[in-house]
């Protein structure tokens, strides 16, 4: 029987956590709680939890300077809670390594869909399979990504988009279709999600970032000799 996973909750208000708690534990996860980003940090070095769901505003350590540490030492999917929306937030979080950005008041449904979600980009990964490009290589053993020999840190997230792209070189991906294969789930449309990442993505990857090509109106296509030295 499979252990059940362990969702780590951090947020100051205490009915937030709750209401989390008491959901998610219904649907059978281990939830730990925390009250402020200082005790996140050392319940995530105790406990070594599944998932991390970091609020932005708390007292002691912010969300951001959690995700940020924690981003340092390992690839635990992180998503981020806010009561805020604005675009240039959601982009830090994406800048310091979070999975996952969801806006407050957000539905229980929505929230336990984007866990799975995250769970399941960490699991599905073909076994004893490569992907190689000029200048890029991906190890979906390791869960490595190699540009120019040189292992690059990339998110959950980051490394299933970069998967599925590899998987379908040439081809020229809508972002709705993107977002149904990597995200697995309706994300209400919001294209931004795919925008946002594949920008993050392209600065990691330095000049092999080429790879990934824009197709105006439609998305994005994978070109594997895309920037090949001459």
């Amino acid at each position: 029987m499979e252990k059940s996973k362990t969702v780590l909750i951090a947020d100051d208000e205490v009915r937030m956590r709750r209401v989390i708690r008491d959901y998610l534990q219904i649907k059978g996860y281990t939830v730990l709680e925390a009250a402020d980003g200082r005790e996140a940090l050392a319940l995530y070095e105790r406990e070594k939890p599944d998932v991390l769901l970091l609020d932005v505003m708390m007292p002691h350590v912010d969300g951001w300077e959690v995700c940020r540490q924690v981003r340092q030492r390992a690839q635990t999917p992180i998503i981020m809670l806010t009561a805020r929306s604005e675009e240039a937030d959601e982009l830090h979080g994406f800048s310091l390594g979070a999975d996952e950005y969801i806006a407050k008041p957000f539905s229980l449904k929505i929230l336990l869909a984007r866990i799975e979600a995250v769970l399941r980009r960490g699991r599905t990964i073909a076994p004893a399979q490569q992907r190689i490009a000029q200048g890029l290589e991906l190890d979906t053993v390791g869960h490595v990504a190699l540009v120019d020999g040189v292992p690059v840190d990339l998110t959950y997230t980051e490394f299933e988009l970069l998967l599925y792209l590899m998987n379908n070189t040439g081809i020229a991906l809508s972002r709705d279709r993107i977002l149904d294969n990597v995200w697995r789930f309706d994300y209400d449309g919001d294209a931004r999600t795919v925008d946002t990442h594949i920008k993050k993505l392209r600065n990691k990857l330095g000049t092999r970032g080429q790879h990934i090509t824009t197709i105006r109106g439609i998305g994005y296509k994978f070109v594997p000799d895309a920037g090949d030295d001459q």
